[in-house]
């Protein structure tokens, strides 16, 4: 319990830093395709994105098309407090509308519970993290466990 609300204490102090800075935080796209480039487009990737240092721009998009440099993604996205996850693969463009109508049902039927949960856990089992380099400075990401950066699957 008492690194728990440690890492919430941090959190905290950093949220206050930055505000108190003026800080101006990258959106959470800009995030997305930074990690694209740097990993030079993988195959696929999956990361946890912090809230408190992005705006986030995709807000409720949860399955959608990115095209970086000329490279389609399809993107799975879902908001996991205190996070936003990500999985991308890479795919030709295609009309994901239905699948992503369907995540938005799912999600408002259960009330969001278990990606909150999903968040929460995280915070316990993240194993991994890389520097994102922005145009409004570095940011962490967080894996759950360590990426093979030239994996297929």
């Amino acid at each position: 319990m008492e690194s728990v609300l440690k890492k919430i204490h941090s959190l905290a102090i950093q949220v206050i830093f930055r505000v108190l800075n003026g800080h101006q935080r990258p959106k959470a796209s800009e995030v997305l395709s930074c990690h694209l480039r740097q990993r030079n487009l993988p195959y696929w990737t999956s990361y946890f994105l912090p809230y408190r240092d992005v705006e986030n721009d995709q807000f409720a998009m949860s399955h959608f098309n990115w095209e970086v440099d000329g490279t389609n993604y399809h993107i799975l996205r879902t908001g996991c407090f205190p996070y936003i996850k990500y999985h991308c693969s890479k795919a030709p463009r295609t009309n994901l509308t239905l699948e992503d109508n369907f995540f938005k049902v799912v999600k408002g039927i259960n009330l969001g519970i278990p990606c909150f949960l999903y968040g929460i856990s995280a915070i316990f089992l993240i194993k991994a993290k890389e520097i994102v380099k922005t145009a409004h400075g570095d940011i962490v990401i967080y894996f759950l466990i360590q990426e093979d950066k030239s994996a297929m699957f």
